[in-house]
C-alpha cells in the first residue's frame, strides 16, 4: 500500500524443494473447494514467476483452491521483488545481463528483459534526476553567498576509442570538492562531430552555472576549443571577468611527454634521467612564482642546473648542498641533449600559455571521479542516452555523498595505512583507508521509485516510446499514418480488384 511495505525489507533465497517441504505442514485456511465443495487431499503446484515462487492448491476438478506468493505484490499486480530488483540494478551500478547470467548459473527465475528495462524507463530515471536536481540545489544555494567560486572542470568520453557517442562534462567546486554540476552530450546533438562535443558541453555548463553562481576562476585542462571560447579578447565569456587557468597535473605531463620524446633520439638518452626532476621543477615554479617574469627566471634555471653549474652571472640555485651525483649524469652545455632541452625549456608557445598554469590548481579530483564513473558507466558497455546519463548522475550522487568519509582507525585511534605499487612509474605510494560507504540515501531513492510506481494512474506501457529529450528522436521523419479502410477500399474497386463495396 505505501513504499515503507518495501524499502529496506529482508529477503532470502529459498529452493523449492525446501518449499515442498514446508507445504506438506502447512494447514490452509479454507476447508473445502468454493467452487465445486471438493475436500482434501489437494494437488499442489509449484511454479516460478521472475524472481518469484507460486504455491497453488488445486483441488481434484481442477479448481484453484488457493494461492501463495512469496513476494508482496505493488499496484497493476507487479511482484515487488522483481520491481526492487529491476530498480537496484540500475541503483547499483550493475548490468542487467551479467546479473542474469548469474541468476541462470543459480537455476533461478530472473525479471524479464523486457520488463527491466520498462521498469527502468518509466520509473528510475526521472526518480534518480529529481534526486540530483535537489541535491545540486541545496549544493548552488551555499554557494551563493560566495564572492568567487573557483571552479574545476573535466570532460570524459564514453569509449575508450576514438568511436565516443557520449561526453559527460562535470564542473566541480574547489573549496569543498563537491560536484556542482554534470552535462551529458549525445553525438547526435552535434550533428555526429564527436570532434566538439567536450566544447559543447563546457558552454552548456558555463551558461548554467554562470546565472547561478559567481564564478572568478574556471580550472580545465589545455584543450585547444576551451582555450579559444575562454580567451580574454575574442572568446565567448570575454565580458565575465572568468579567469580560466589549466590544470597543473596535465601541463607536468605533457612536459614529461615532451622530454620523453626528445630522449628518445639518438646521442640524447640522458634526458631520461631528468624527467622526474625537471617535471617536479616546474611543479615548484608554478607554484612559487606569481607572475609570469617570476616564473621565467626561476623556470630557465633548470638549464644551468642539468649541468652542474648552480651559480652564474645572473642568477643561482635555490637548493642546498647536493649528495655527490656521478659525472655521467650531468649535461655537457651546448650538448645536442642539452640543446634539445633548451629547446624545449624556452618553447615559446610553452611560454605563451605558462601563465594559465600560475594558480597552481589540479584536477585531480575530478580524474578520481572519472575513474569512480567506470563503477555505473562502463567503457566496455554500451546504454541508451537518458540511461547513460541516469547512470553519470548516481555516480556524482555516490561521490558527493561519500566525499568527506573519514579515515579508517585501528584499536589505537591510529590511521590504517595500505601501500600501492604503480606499475606506470614504478614505485610504491601510501594512501589511508578510509570507513566503508553506507549508500543512506539509496532508501530515500528506492522509495522515490517505489512511490511513483503506486501513484501511477495506469501500468507500464508494453511498448517504450522514447521520450521527447531522448536524442535519438533528433534528425527523424515524422511518422507515417496508415491507410484508412475506406481508402484501400476504394482503391480496390476503381482498380476492380474484388467484390468491394464501400458499404460492406
Amino acid at each position: 500500500m505505501c513504499e515503507e511495505d518495501i524499502i529496506g525489507k529482508r529477503a532470502s533465497i529459498v529452493y523449492e524443494a525446501q518449499l515442498k517441504q514446508l507445504v506438506k505442514l502447512l494447514q490452509l485456511p479454507v476447508v473445502n473447494c468454493k467452487t465445486c465443495r471438493a475436500s482434501p487431499p489437494f494437488e499442489v503446484h509449484l511454479t516460478s514467476r521472475g524472481t518469484a515462487s507460486v504455491i497453488q492448491w488445486i483441488c481434484s476438478n481442477g479448481h484453484k483452491v488457493w494461492t501463495w506468493n512469496s513476494q508482496p505484490t505493488l499496484k497493476f499486480g507487479m511482484q515487488a521483488g522483481d520491481f526492487m530488483m529491476a530498480t537496484n540494478i540500475l541503483l547499483s551500478g550493475n548490468n542487467y545481463y551479467k546479473v542474469a547470467h548469474l541468476f541462470n548459473y543459480m537455476n533461478m527465475g530472473f525479471v524479464g528483459k523486457n520488463t527491466f528495462f520498462n521498469i527502468q524507463d518509466t520509473y528510475c530515471l526521472g526518480a534518480i534526476k529529481d534526486m540530483w536536481e535537489d541535491k545540486r540545489c541545496a549544493a548552488i544555494q551555499r554557494m551563493k553567498s560566495k564572492d568567487g567560486v573557483v571552479v574545476l572542470a573535466d570532460g570524459r568520453m564514453d569509449s575508450p576509442g576514438y568511436c565516443a557517442q557520449y561526453c559527460s562534462y562535470t564542473a566541480m567546486e574547489n573549496d569543498s570538492k563537491e560536484i556542482i554540476s554534470v552535462v551529458t552530450i549525445d553525438k547526435r546533438q552535434t550533428s555526429r562531430n564527436s570532434v566538439i562535443m567536450e566544447k559543447e558541453a563546457f558552454v552548456a555548463i558555463m551558461d548554467k552555472l554562470l546565472r547561478e553562481v559567481r564564478i572568478s576562476e574556471i580550472c580545465t585542462d589545455a584543450h585547444v576549443q576551451i582555450a579559444s571560447i575562454m580567451n580574454q579578447t575574442t572568446g565567448r565569456y570575454k565580458d565575465t571577468g572568468v579567469v580560466h587557468s589549466w590544470d597543473i597535473w596535465h601541463g607536468a605531463k605533457n612536459l614529461a611527454k615532451m622530454i620523453t620524446a626528445e630522449a628518445q633520439q639518438s646521442g640524447q638518452n640522458i634526458l631520461l634521467h631528468w624527467v622526474k626532476h625537471i617535471v617536479n621543477h616546474f611543479w615548484f615554479c608554478c607554484k612559487k612564482a606569481d607572475t609570469v617574469q617570476q616564473f621565467i627566471k626561476l623556470w630557465s634555471s633548470v638549464l644551468h642546473h642539468v649541468t652542474n653549474e648552480h651559480e652564474w652571472y645572473l642568477g643561482h640555485c635555490l637548493h642546498g648542498s647536493l649528495p655527490e651525483i656521478q659525472d655521467k649524469q650531468w649535461l655537457e652545455s651546448g650538448s645536442k641533449a642539452h640543446k634539445a632541452l633548451e629547446a624545449i625549456v624556452l618553447k615559446k608557445r610553452w611560454l605563451r600559455n605558462v601563465h594559465r598554469y600560475l594558480p597552481f590548481r589540479s584536477t585531480c579530483e575530478l580524474e578520481s571521479f572519472h575513474n569512480h564513473l567506470l563503477m555505473y558507466v562502463s567503457k566496455r558497455f554500451s546504454f541508451s542516452p537518458l540511461v547513460y546519463e541516469a547512470r553519470t548522475l548516481l555516480a556524482a550522487l555516490d561521490y558527493n555523498h561519500h566525499r568527506d568519509r573519514p579515515p579508517m582507525l585501528n584499536k589505537n585511534g591510529q590511521k590504517i595505512f595500505r601501500r600501492q605499487f604503480q606499475k606506470k612509474t614504478g614505485r610504491w605510494t601510501v594512501y589511508a583507508l578510509k570507513v566503508a560507504k553506507d549508500y543512506s540515501y539509496i532508501p530515500d531513492l528506492q522509495a522515490e521509485i517505489v512511490r511513483a510506481r503506486l501513484q501511477a494512474d495506469v501500468g507500464m506501457p508494453r511498448r517504450r516510446v522514447p521520450r521527447p529529450e531522448d536524442p535519438r528522436t533528433l534528425g527523424l521523419l515524422p511518422s507515417v499514418q496508415p491507410p484508412s479502410i475506406d481508402s484501400i477500399l476504394e482503391s480496390h474497386v476503381s482498380r476492380g480488384i474484388g467484390m468491394y463495396s464501400k458499404k460492406s
